[in-house]
């Protein structure tokens, strides 16, 4: 956990934000795979986890009462029996020290402490869940109709957290730089390592032991393919082979919940194909562009749209597009091979707060989220802050479904000469993803450098 104060002060900025009313913060539980005792990874709800420092532990509500001055955890700590099978187990009342505040009760007491607050006029201030179980429980604690739970979220909330965790503190930056070394870790092995003969599985399963040894776990399911032309597609049993690009997408969260997101492309062999590496090089290209224009004032929708118009000029030096650059982006032609956003914010979330809205998260009153094919999918695109953290992953992806679909309804004709197009619909794809926050001027990377142009990743690949 961070210094008690950190936690007294995110909760205090809170109180004074929405300044009466009650916070109810529900913490994560456990989620079953296949029956009931058999569950998937725990990772706490990042805004619980965000406001008491509490981690590991499933079951939990804390809840503000701003009228009062009440700061409460309702949890049980864990019986003897239950010990019999997780062990020694600290004590929530000390969770609750180390986190600034005093009160524990049951859980057993949330439901009544609701109803009498609620029986004097008070409101509760709730964030939009993303579970099913949350949603039933707030339902049930709160007497509101289930098909009405997401109307009566609290829009001011959302803002108001939306307001302070965006903003990346110090010590925060600190955990991020870690997770990040750790997702460093996982794509040099990756490139070191990775060899043609070998399933996707095989390395991706290595990957995930080393984001666990790392103290945490994996910040989302490993992308590690050699069709990297579909966006999330996870590794399968598929066999590598001499002459396919691996595209590896992956991510560790460290022992404090912050991720890491990186990609890095390479080739199953020891070198790029001189084709691979033109279009290799386009990518890249973008991402540097995209970088060099990273600072406080500017939109990221606009340093998205600069990325794709860098890769239409590629892709017309390369004869896979024509005419005028800007004209094709305005139409939406490099869409035919850039489907996705540019990048995301990033912290305790991978897609940070994206549970909020990502009307909320990315965008403003002013500036409303598209929904364009392609731009619907950038997750940010409002002005930069010094302190906001984010990912920056251009890519190129040749999916022969779209090119097919595309060219048989006639679209972007004026821009894309679809005959050397289909050349490519057995090429796959490439992405290069770094994560960066914003400085006072412009924008440091973060973690250790790992290679990224074709002949660093060559070296790594014939070490």
């Amino acid at each position: 956990m961070f210094p008690k104060s950190t936690y007294v002060n995110r909760r205090n900025n809170l109180k004074q934000t929405l300044k009466s009313g009650i916070i109810l913060f529900p913490g994560n539980g456990e989620s079953s795979m296949n029956y009931a005792d058999n569950w998937y990874p725990f990772k706490q709800d990042s805004s619980f986890l965000y406001y008491t420092g509490i981690d590991h532990i499933p079951n939990l509500y804390f809840l503000i009462n701003i009228d009062t001055g009440e700061e409460i955890l309702f949890g049980n700590n864990a019986t003897p029996e239950e010990k019999v099978w997780i062990g020694s187990a600290e004590k929530l009342e000390s969770f609750a020290e180390k986190s600034g505040f005093s009160t524990v009760k049951p859980l057993d007491q949330v439901a009544s402490y609701l109803k009498t607050q609620l029986a004097k006029g008070q409101r509760v201030h709730y964030l939009p869940p993303y579970r099913s179980a949350q949603k039933i429980a707030i339902s049930e604690l709160l007497d509101i109709p289930l098909n009405e739970v997401e109307a009566n979220k609290s829009v001011t909330l959302i803002q108001a957290i939306v307001a302070q965790r965006e903003r990346k503190s110090a010590e925060e930056l600190v955990q991020l730089e870690e997770a990040v070394n750790i997702t460093r870790k996982m794509h040099e092995y990756a490139i070191i390592n990775t060899k043609a003969g070998m399933t996707e599985m095989q390395m991706a399963g290595t990957l995930n032991g080393i984001a666990v040894s790392g103290g945490g776990g994996l910040a989302f399911p490993i992308i590690l393919t050699k069709d990297g032309q579909y966006l999330h597609n996870h590794a399968t049993t598929a066999v590598l082979n001499e002459g396919d690009l691996v595209l590896c997408d992956c991510g560790a969260y460290n022992t404090m919940g912050y991720g890491g997101d990186m990609t890095r492309t390479f080739p199953a062999g020891k070198t790029f194909s001189p084709l691979q590496k033109d279009v290799y090089n386009i990518v890249l290209n973008a991402h540097e562009s995209a970088i060099a224009a990273l600072k406080p004032g500017t939109r990221f929708k606009d340093i998205h749209l600069l990325a794709s118009k860098k890769l239409v000029e590629g892709l017309t030096d390369l004869g896979l597009m024509k005419g005028d650059a800007d004209e094709a982006v305005a139409a939406g032609a490099h869409t035919l091979f850039f489907q996705c956003g540019l990048g995301h914010m990033m912290g305790l979330d991978i897609h940070d707060m994206e549970n909020l809205g990502e009307q909320y998260v990315g965008y403003t009153p002013e500036l409303k989220k598209s929904t364009e094919f392609g731009l619907k999918s950038l997750r940010l695109g409002k002005e930069l802050q010094e302190d906001f953290v984010l990912t920056v992953e251009p890519g190129l992806y040749f999916n022969p479904f779209l090119i097919d679909e595309r060219r048989a309804q006639k679209k972007y004709m004026d821009f894309v000469n679809y005959d050397e197009v289909e050349k490519f619909k057995s090429f796959g794809g490439i992405r290069v993803e770094e994560d960066f926050v914003i400085t006072k001027d412009g924008s440091k990377l973060l973690g250790e450098p790992l290679a990224k142009t074709s002949e660093a990743i060559e070296k790594l690949r014939n070490n």
